[in-house]
C-alpha cells in the first residue's frame, strides 16, 4: 500500500513541478513535510543537503530519498518512476513526433525561440553557481581554468581528467581550514554538533530501514551499493570503446550521471562531450530546448537523446539512457544515505567536493559559450531577445512558463515574418 501510495503522490507532482531543480525542491517540501508530514523538517534539509554533495540529479535524489525513508528500496524506485514518468512520456513523444515537423517554418521558429530561451536559462545557472561555489579567488581561478581547458578540448575524457584534477586540488587547497583557517574551528565545532543531533534523530525515526544508522548491517550494505557504483563505472568507461549500440549508450549516460556535480544543467556539457557528438547539434539542442518546457527532472533529456540515437527502436533507446543517467546518482544515494554527515566531517573531503563544483561550473560556462550561445544567437535580434528575458527572469521574476510562451510566439513570428511581409 505504501509503495503505491509513493507512486501516486510523486506521478501527481511529477505532472505539475515546472521550474527546475529548485522548484522541485520546493514542491517537495511543501507536499511531504508541510502537508502529508511523511518527515520532519529536519530529515528534509538533511535530503537536500545530501543531494548536493554527490554525483547526480539532485531534486530526484531527494524525491529518491524521501521514497526510501518512507517504504525503503521499492518505495524509493516507486517515488523515482512516479516523478519521472510524466517528462519521460513527453520527451520520448516530442522525440518520435518532432521528426516529422522538421522542415516546417513554424517549427523551425519555435526551436529557434527555445534555443534563445536556453541562453537565458543556462546563464542564470552559471551565476547562480558561480554564486555558490566559487566565492573565493581559489575557487574562481579554478572554474575558469576549468572553462578554458573544456572549450580548448572537447572530448568526455578531457571533463573527467579536469573534474579529477580539480577533486585533487580541492583536496590540497579548497579545504574548510585552508580556505577560512580564522573560521574552522566554529564550523568544525558546530559539524560536530549537528551530527550529534543527527545521529539521535536517526536512531529515532521508526521509518528508516535499520535502527541504527551506523550499524554493522547498514555499513556493509551501503559499501555494497559503493561496490556497485565503482564497478559499474569502471565497465561503462570499457563499453564505451566498443561500437554496440546500446551498451555504448548506456555506458554514454551512466558517465554523464558519474559526474554531474550541481544536478540539472550541468549535465548538458557533460551529454553533449558524449551523446553530441553522436548526432546533430541542433536536434541534441532541440532536446534541451524542450527539457525546458516540460515539468518534473531536468534528466529527462535522457529519452529525447536516447530515442533519437537509437531510431530502430526509439522507446528502447529513451529507456536505456534514462536508466543509465538517473542510476550512478541513486547508487551514491543508497551508499550514503545514512553515514553522508559522517563523511562530510572529513576536511579533506569537502574541500575535494569544493573543487569539483568550482571545476563544474567551468564547464558550464564552456557549455554556455559553445554550444549553446553559438548555435543560438545569429543576429542583433536574438540578442535583443535574450536581454529582454533575462530582464523577464530576473527583475520581473516571470514563471518558467510565461518565459517559455514568450520565447515560443516570438520564435514562431520571427519565422513566419518574411512570408507575411
Amino acid at each position: 500500500m505504501d509503495v503505491w501510495l509513493i507512486f501516486h503522490q510523486f506521478f501527481v507532482l511529477g505532472l505539475v513541478s515546472f521550474g527546475g531543480p529548485a522548484a522541485h525542491i520546493g514542491y517537495f517540501k511543501k507536499r511531504f513535510v508541510d502537508e502529508l508530514h511523511w518527515l520532519d523538517a529536519h530529515h528534509y534539509s538533511s535530503f537536500v543537503a545530501l543531494s548536493q554533495v554527490v554525483p547526480g540529479p539532485g531534486s530526484s535524489q531527494v524525491g529518491f530519498a524521501i521514497g526510501y525513508h518512507k517504504g525503503g528500496l521499492l518505495g524509493a524506485l516507486s517515488a523515482f518512476v512516479g516523478f519521472t514518468l510524466p517528462s519521460f512520456v513527453l520527451m520520448y513523444f516530442l522525440a518520435v513526433g518532432s521528426v516529422h515537423w522538421l522542415d516546417m517554418p513554424w517549427f523551425t521558429g519555435l526551436i529557434h525561440g527555445l534555443k534563445l530561451m536556453a541562453v537565458v536559462v543556462v546563464f542564470d545557472a552559471v551565476i547562480t553557481m558561480l554564486r555558490q561555489f566559487c566565492r573565493h579567488l581559489r575557487t574562481q581561478v579554478l572554474m575558469m581554468l576549468a572553462a578554458v581547458i573544456t572549450l580548448w578540448s572537447v572530448t568526455l575524457w578531457s571533463q573527467l581528467a579536469v573534474l579529477i584534477a580539480a577533486a585533487f586540488v580541492g583536496r590540497l587547497w579548497l579545504t574548510p581550514e585552508a580556505v577560512e583557517p580564522s573560521t574552522f574551528k566554529v564550523a568544525k565545532s558546530s559539524a560536530k554538533k549537528t551530527k550529534q543531533s543527527s545521529s539521535v534523530s536517526d536512531e529515532t525515526s521508526s521509518n528508516l530501514v535499520e535502527n541504527t544508522p551506523n550499524s554493522p548491517s547498514q555499513l556493509k550494505l551501503s559499501l555494497r551499493w559503493l561496490i556497485v557504483f565503482g564497478l559499474l563505472f569502471i565497465v561503462t568507461l570499457l563499453l564505451l570503446q566498443f561500437s554496440q549500440p546500446l551498451s555504448r549508450l548506456f555506458a554514454q549516460f551512466y558517465q554523464a550521471g558519474a559526474l554531474v556535480f550541481g544536478g540539472g544543467h550541468v549535465v548538458l556539457p557533460l551529454l553533449e562531450m558524449s551523446v553530441g557528438q553522436s548526432m546533430d547539434s541542433e536536434r541534441f539542442l532541440t532536446g534541451y530546448a524542450m527539457a525546458q518546457a516540460v515539468p518534473g527532472p531536468m534528466f529527462s533529456l535522457a529519452a529525447f537523446l536516447g530515442a533519437e540515437l537509437v531510431q530502430d527502436a526509439p522507446l528502447v533507446g529513451a529507456l536505456i539512457a534514462t536508466m543509465g543517467i538517473f542510476l550512478p546518482g541513486f547508487l551514491l544515494v543508497l551508499t550514503v544515505f545514512h553515514h553522508w554527515q559522517l563523511v562530510m566531517s572529513h576536511p579533506s573531503l569537502r574541500g575535494a567536493i569544493s573543487g569539483v563544483n568550482a571545476a563544474v561550473v567551468g564547464l558550464l560556462l564552456a557549455a554556455l559559450i559553445s554550444p549553446v550561445i553559438s548555435s543560438a544567437m545569429n543576429s542583433l535580434v536574438d540578442l535583443l531577445l535574450v536581454l529582454v528575458g533575462w530582464v523577464l527572469l530576473k527583475q520581473l521574476r516571470l514563471n518558467i512558463l510565461w518565459l517559455l510562451l514568450f520565447f515560443s510566439v516570438c520564435g514562431v513570428g520571427l519565422s513566419l515574418l518574411p512570408n507575411l511581409l
